[in-house]
């Protein structure tokens, strides 16, 4: 028997026995089910949620249970109904005779057991849980939503109380209406952890949109306008619980007024982008043209499908009198639905009569958490203290928690009872779960948190996640892993350890904790605002000195990479006066080498040859520092190279090579070395040589995503095809490196590939071209205050005319 003609038989048997047809999403069920699929993979499939699917499944498997007169469940039905069908073969589908049985009773069930609750998903119980409430009685809010799209909307703010179910109906509208992805920001539940609305573009351009941020806001800003008009798909933006970030009055508090700037962007008509924010409050922000859509509390109806659906009475007046009461709320409709079963066996009508007072005196969503937290607190003390102490997840950058998360949270309880203290959580509606990852609702996180807050367990809490995060990421491997390693970060920030907040960005990860510090990883990979932004939180907080020198090399190697030389100088001046007191030489080395980077940066040279040198004295006397004297040869073979020192160049980038050859080097340590190594053979004329160095590098810096080398290795090759009369292969490795820059915001490089193109054009007398990128590059050194440089371009210029 085929899936379409026992579909066809399952559906006549309960149209006979109910006077009702399969729903079509019960026929799609069927259909996937018989054909062995995964719940979840049928969830995916139809755009659904797995648990609401779970539980069609299960409504299913009782119907066909009572019309075949055996119990089947989802991997059971088919042999079930295959052995029906062959014992009336004799007789066409069509009049298929029935056996005889009730209709499927309407009565409520008796009371379940905690086992009941916990049920077995596959069909085996009458009780299943999670709703999809973003699609239960929102058909009408997602017209709505269309139509004020197709009206010209690109910024909608979904306002409306806690618990409507503002973000579900978001997140659905986006997944139904077809949008190809959509970018999403999970606001901090308190003001002063909101999330800088820097690093959150960064890391949109990055991980969403393939695209290398930039080293300023404006720049990622209108990158993203670019991406966001030019798309050839549709992008949806969800910005989640924005009032945290608004001062009461509708507007942004003073230090989060970069997300006007944002809104500007999205709210552009030419995007090809639809913004939807939820929030409790009204945004009031004149210069942000916002579509405010104001939803409200679920139809009657669809409350009485949903307790119907739990087995609880669905015609009990209480209903009427709770959706009243609760405003047709929908998280309501799922808490309350909850502790009917927990604590009255599903007996809405003995629920009501004893809470129905204290619940109307207050309407609010958030009694109603307390009056549930209250009760969870008196039935089971474990899943109370469990459901407190997920509160001091933040749910922000790292938006869930794997299961691990919540199991080292009860290191109070025998490990057997862990996972089922998990699972009467997810069933009473109190967390939130798809695919093995977890997270709070925010209103239930605001209630939870005050009572953590509370307890004489906050530290405890917070270490013990903190020990979570770090544990999960032992090396660094992407900008996720940098994201969740930071968690431990913020939680040491909460109980105000600050030291122990430093050590995560500086204590090394991986090669027995002597790898690359987070800190590092974070610049490596590009999330420059987000490591500027941790640092400054705390570093006038950080008592040791040699936590806080390390900090300020981070600090100031990420400023270097900016371009805001002058901060990073400051920074590394800083670190050099604690490594001088403490006779601290590797940490010295370290400081003299950036010094003379930013020195060199600024095109003072001889200056930065000072620096260079005295790393390569330190570095000879200091046991375990091969590595800086290598560096410090490469530099200084470049900057001879620059002072015309050709023999003295010569001579230290040979001796450069063997060294790089001979020792392990850091990636990024490796491919800055082939960058000077390729920069000197090319100024001391060794064509063929610096060729194939640049060729190496670029190869070296894609292996291991290393933009800005590779941009920089891309110039030099391109000033060898000028040095051969090859300008358009010129021109072209000039502009793909300019592109390069300009999407990472790398102002000093930037500046020196403006100079270098206009050399370029100066050399096939085209000085028009020429003076526009000399003037290019002399406004990017002014900006960044480097005199030297600017004198350099304008002597250039002076030559050409």
């Amino acid at each position: 028997m085929g899936a379409e003609e026992a579909l066809e038989l399952a559906d006549k048997l309960v149209f006979e026995a109910t006077g009702e047809h399969l729903s079509d999403l019960k026929r799609a069920v069927f259909k996937g089910a018989w054909a062995g699929q995964t719940y979840e993979s049928i969830a995916d499939s139809l755009g659904y949620n797995e648990s609401y699917i779970k539980e069609e499944g299960a409504g299913l498997c009782r119907l066909l249970s009572q019309v075949l007169q055996e119990r089947v469940t989802k991997t059971s039905f088919r042999a079930a109904l295959e052995r029906f069908w062959r014992s009336h073969s004799e007789i066409t589908t069509a009049s298929v005779p029935l056996p005889q049985t009730d209709p499927v009773p309407s009565m409520p069930p008796s009371p379940p057991t905690v086992a009941d609750l916990r049920g077995e998903l596959e069909g085996n119980s009458p009780a299943v849980f999670q709703y999809d409430l973003g699609f239960i009685g929102r058909e009408g809010a997602i017209a709505d939503l269309n139509r004020l799209v197709n009206q010209g909307a690109k910024v909608i703010l979904i306002h409306g109380e806690g618990g409507l179910g503002k973000t579900t109906l978001a997140r659905r509208y986006f997944k139904t209406q077809g949008f190809d992805f959509y970018l999403e920001l999970w606001m901090a539940t308190e003001t002063q952890n909101v999330a800088p609305i820097e690093s959150v573009v960064e890391e949109w351009l990055r991980r969403d949109l393939n695209q290398d941020p930039g080293r300023e806001f404006a720049i990622n800003l209108e990158r993203l306008r670019r991406q966001l008009r030019d798309a050839n798909w549709r992008v949806g933006v969800l910005i989640d619980n924005l009032e945290p970030a608004l001062d009461g009055q509708g507007k942004f508090v003073e230090a989060h007024r970069s997300y006007v700037d944002l809104l500007r962007v999205l709210a552009d008509p030419a995007v090809q982008s639809v913004t939807l924010i939820t929030s409790r409050e009204r945004l009031y922000e004149s210069s942000i043209q916002v579509q405010l859509y104001q939803l409200g509390g679920l139809e009657e109806a669809v409350w009485q499908q949903f307790f119907g659906s739990r087995d609880i009475d669905p015609n009990s007046p209480a209903l009427s009198e709770m959706w009243r009461a609760y405003g047709g709320n929908a998280k309501a409709m799922q808490i309350l639905s909850g502790a009917i079963l927990t604590d009255f066996y599903g007996d809405i009508d003995a629920y009501w009569q004893e809470n129905s007072n204290d619940l109307l005196i207050e309407r609010e969503l958030q009694d109603l958490v307390s009056s549930q937290f209250n009760r969870l607190q008196q039935v089971n003390q474990d899943a109370y203290q469990l459901l407190c102490r997920m509160a001091c997840y933040r749910y922000q950058d790292v938006s869930s928690v794997p299961i691990d998360g919540l199991l080292c949270l009860l290191w109070d309880v025998p490990e057997e009872r862990r996972r089922p203290i998990i699972r009467i959580l997810q069933d009473l509606s109190l967390i939130e779960t798809r695919k093995g990852q977890y997270w709070l609702h925010s209103v239930v996180r605001s209630k939870a948190i005050a009572a953590l807050r509370a307890s004489d367990e906050w530290e405890a809490v917070n270490r013990t996640a903190a020990g979570f995060w770090t544990q999960q990421v032992p090396i660094v491997k992407d900008a996720r892993d940098a994201l969740i390693a930071l968690e431990a970060y913020y939680h040491y920030l909460e109980i105000e350890d600050f030291e122990a907040a430093c050590n995560v960005i500086i204590q090394g990860r991986g090669n027995q904790d002597k790898g690359l510090p987070l800190g590092s990883s974070f610049y490596q990979l590009g999330l420059l605002q987000k490591i500027i932004s941790v640092i400054n939180r705390i570093l006038s907080k950080i008592a040791s000195d040699q936590r806080k020198m390390r900090l300020y090399n981070i600090l100031g190697y990420t400023y270097r990479l900016m371009g805001s030389i002058g901060k990073a100088l400051e920074c590394h001046q800083e670190s050099s006066k604690i490594s001088e007191i403490f006779k601290l030489d590797r940490a010295r080395l370290s400081t003299l080498f950036n010094i003379g980077l930013c020195k060199t940066e600024l095109w003072e040279l001889d200056d930065a040859k000072s620096h260079f040198n005295s790393v390569l004295t330190v570095a000879n006397e200091t046991p375990d520092c091969e590595e800086y004297a290598i560096y410090a040869q490469c530099c200084l073979a470049f900057i001879d190279s620059c002072l015309g020192l050709g023999k003295d160049a010569l001579t230290t980038v040979q001796t450069a090579e063997r060294l790089v050859s001979a020792n392990q080097l850091t990636p990024w340590g490796k491919g800055y070395s082939l960058l000077f190594l390729g920069l000197t053979h090319k100024n001391l004329g060794n064509l063929v040589e610096s060729t194939s160095l640049c060729q190496q590098t670029i190869g070296y810096a894609e292996d291991n995503h290393f933009t800005q080398v590779k941009a920089k290795a891309t110039n030099c090759l391109a000033e060898l095809y000028r040095e051969q009369q090859e300008f358009a292969n010129a021109i072209s490795n000039h502009i793909t490196a300019i592109e390069l820059l300009d999407a990472i915001g790398a102002k000093c490089d930037l500046a020196e590939t403006y100079y270098q193109l206009g050399l370029t054009y100066q050399r096939m007398g085209n000085l028009t071209e020429s003076d526009r990128y000399f003037q290019n590059a002399i406004q990017l050194f002014r900006e960044i205050n480097a005199p030297k440089q600017v004198k350099r371009i304008q002597d250039s210029l002076i030559g050409s005319h």
